[in-house]
């Protein structure tokens, strides 16, 4: 009798051990989604998932989830530092009527997403591309972002709206067809820190690239590089802040802003509000530069301010040396 309870005694306890080993081995560091996958897999390589939402879940904090072929992997929120590679692969989300990626994550998370292509072409429009809530810091690399028109304050390619300090990073993307390409916008007081290099941001409803200081204290500083903001209904490069907004400063380093409508290839609208620009062409705007409500554009003095229905200030207001 003593051996059977022993027996059974040690079945309780291996039976006990599977059930407090398998949240934890759950998750695994690198996922996998295929066109033809299916969620209720494991999503390794072999047994792939269906969509983003499907294999976040079953991917570790840092992470990753790579596409083995193409396919429409669908709209995620993503809570953690992960990274998402798909840049072999035509990685599509669609995201008619919602966000196609919602960042809200730990002040310390990273956050990467490469080779995406982020399309709401379809009768409803999207919200927002991608729209950063919280987090670190959000990588966003060879990229296509297309097609969110949703009403305001929605309608943004990135939504870049941190509460805390976070930095953005986007690299060799392509940016059109939004409302505004990229809207800087943080709240409270966020402090939001962005660089843009090798991008395009062209032919978007109202801004290419906007930063916008409204409901924040903690100001923003962009740079952009290498890039294009053209052919935007509106203004290519703008910022609006309203009286007592933030320090919002953009740096234009080697940037075509072209083709661009009445409000500026470059517009400053309000105090403690400044763009500075070196190396880039400002053509062929409804009006080159527009200085509105104390802001201030500097030149370093090597830019091409020309060619635009009206040039405005010519050199603009501040030089530099």
């Amino acid at each position: 009798m003593n051996v059977v309870r022993f027996f059974l005694s040690l079945a309780v306890l291996l039976l006990a051990s599977v059930f407090l080993i398998a949240p934890a081995s759950a998750q695994a560091p690198r996922t996998w989604v295929s066109g033809v996958g299916d969620d209720v897999n494991p999503c390794s390589r072999t047994a792939p998932c269906k969509t983003f939402a499907g294999a976040i879940s079953k991917t570790a904090a840092g992470g990753e989830i790579n596409c083995i072929d193409p396919g429409g992997f669908g709209a995620v929120t993503i809570t953690k530092a992960i990274t998402i590679a798909c840049e072999d692969v035509e990685a599509g989300v669609s995201n008619s009527s919602t966000n196609g990626v919602i960042i809200n994550a730990a002040a310390t998370d990273i956050i990467v997403l490469r080779g995406l292509d982020i399309d709401s072409a379809s009768a409803t429009p999207g919200l927002n591309g991608i729209r950063f809530l919280a987090g670190a810091a959000l990588h966003v690399e060879d990229c296509v972002i297309r097609g969110n028109t949703g009403a305001a304050p929605n309608g943004a390619g990135i939504l870049f709206s941190p509460s805390g300090t976070a930095e953005l990073y986007v690299h060799n993307s392509t940016i059109n067809g939004n409302n505004d390409g990229i809207r800087v916008q943080p709240t409270g007081a966020g402090v939001a820190k962005v660089m843009i290099d090798s991008s395009t941001i062209e032919n978007n409803n109202l801004a290419g690239l906007k930063a916008d200081g409204t409901s924040n204290t903690g100001g923003s500083n962009t740079t952009i590089v290498n890039s294009s903001a053209s052919g935007n209904t509106n203004a290519g490069i703008s910022i609006f802040n309203p009286p007592g907004g933030p320090a919002i400063n953009i740096m234009v380093d080697s940037v075509a802003v072209a083709n661009n409508g009445a409000s500026g290839g470059l517009r400053v609208d309000g105090a403690n509000a400044t763009i500075r620009i070196g190396r880039s062409t400002i053509s062929g705007n409804g009006l080159g530069t527009a200085i509105v409500n104390g802001g201030a554009i500097s030149s370093y003095g090597n830019n091409q301010i020309n060619g635009n229905t009206s040039d405005g200030p010519n050199p603009p207001t501040i030089p530099l040396k």
